[in-house]
């Protein structure tokens, strides 16, 4: 059964050179369907940071929002 409500993703703040704005890297694992070897897929979103309080290395925990700009579709709401 699949969850109500916005997705969550954890993952690293790659960049905060940005106003507002920080870059996550989002790492996951898929299985190759005819060897089914395990490999690693990095995805980078660009998520919402109102008060510039979370920098490079933090671990955190993004959430889909309404789109904010042409890029930006998260916001990140928590730090681990």
């Amino acid at each position: 059964m699949n969850s109500v409500g916005p997705r969550k993703l954890k993952g690293i703040v790659v960049s905060d050179k940005m106003q507002k704005t920080v870059v996550v890297s989002v790492v996951r694992f898929k299985t190759d369907s005819k060897y089914l070897k395990r490999y690693k897929v990095t995805t980078r979103f660009k998520a919402h940071d109102e008060k510039n309080e979370f920098h490079t290395g933090d671990k955190v925990v993004i959430q889909e929002t309404r789109p904010i700009s042409k890029e930006k579709h998260w916001r990140v709401i928590e730090k681990l």
